[in-house]
């Protein structure tokens, strides 16, 4: 066996290195050599340090030929995927036209290479890349990306500073549309749960106006249509709720850019600011309307009307004390913009 002469300086730096290092593998090395200093029998060593002999061994000659250098080594052998080289050209593969699924992703590399990988070898590949097996999330088809990001940069940040500062009073405006209806979601069961579905087309109609800074919800609500007449109605209970002035944030649906809500607004003081065509993601109210689907709705049975329009008037009134921690993360002021390399092309 090799014999060791170890300098005091040595041992007590392999006591550090026991005692300090972050790596468990120079930890190991440095207990081992440390138990030899001390003239511990092999074979005592082996089994304390938990290493086979030739491990050990691999550790006293490593020491002998490097001194203390050696102890802090860390050379793991890392195999490299025979992808390696192609890895530019693949990722332009995953960018331009992600497949949808693993199989595909193999038959089409191995065309752009030449090079073939199982699936599973392929999967462990394309993970350690970046990639993931993602839901494909839609946009309108006419969405302008450079008129949202001038909109939201130009318009909607500036007035929601001035409510930030207390300056302004900010409201986002839409109407959600409820159906009677059998809302499916996931559940953690341990069978199948069917949902009874209630027949006819009812609807709960909600016209919201959520306020950016306080996140409280004012409504008008009605079981026929939404029209300009409760618009001017939200608009005077808006007015009302507020000693600042007000900006609201809504869409071009015709029924709130007619005249009618136009002049009210001018005569009430209210400044209107119209989003950008085809722009929910910049309306904070939309997620307002999902998180009530999700609380009243998912995988829920209502037998009558009455009872299905009870839930959601009594989830929206009380939300802003019983759940108030969740809307503040839900409601953040943060808004998605697209970008146009995420857009799929057309096929």
């Amino acid at each position: 066996m090799i014999k060791l002469n170890f300098l005091t300086d040595d041992i007590h730096r392999l006591q550090n290195l026991v005692n300090t290092h972050p790596h468990h593998f120079v930890r190991r090395k440095a207990l081992a050599l440390l138990l030899k200093s001390k003239g511990l029998p092999h074979h005592k060593i082996c089994e304390t340090v938990d290493i086979c002999g030739n491990t050990f061994h691999k550790y006293c000659k490593g020491y002998q030929d490097k001194c203390i250098e050696f102890v802090e080594e860390i050379n793991f052998y890392k195999p490299e995927s025979c992808l390696k080289t192609f890895e530019q050209v693949i990722r332009d593969y995953f960018q331009k036209s992600p497949p949808t699924s693993i199989k595909q992703a193999c038959s089409e590399i191995a065309d752009l290479t030449g090079v073939y990988l199982k699936p599973t070898q392929m999967r462990s590949y394309v993970k350690k890349l970046g990639a993931g097996y993602r839901k494909v999330c839609g946009i309108p088809a006419k969405v302008d990306v450079e008129k949202q990001r001038l909109f939201k940069e130009q318009e909607l940040d500036p007035k929601l500073e001035e409510a930030k500062a207390g300056k302004r009073t900010v409201y986002f405006v839409d109407a959600a549309h409820f159906v009677l209806g059998a809302f499916l979601g996931f559940l953690w069961s341990l069978s199948r749960i069917l949902v009874k579905t209630p027949s006819g087309r009812q609807r709960f109609n909600v016209l919201g106006a959520l306020n950016a800074i306080t996140k409280e919800l004012l409504t008008v609500t009605n079981d026929t249509y939404i029209t300009s007449i409760q618009v001017c109605e939200l608009l005077k209970i808006i007015a009302q709720n507020s000693v600042n002035p007000i900006t609201v944030v809504l869409d071009n649906a015709k029924y709130q850019r007619c005249k009618l809500v136009m002049n009210l607004a001018k005569e009430l003081g209210i400044e209107l600011l119209f989003l950008p065509p085809y722009s929910p993601n910049l309306n904070l109210i939309e997620r307002v309307w999902k998180f009530v689907k999700k609380q009243c709705l998912n995988s829920l049975y209502y037998p009558d009307f009455a009872s299905f329009r009870e839930a959601i008037s009594s989830f929206v009134n009380q939300m802003h004390e019983t759940h108030k921690n969740e809307l503040r993360s839900l409601l953040a002021l943060n808004f998605q913009l697209f970008d146009q390399d995420q857009v799929k092309r057309a096929a």
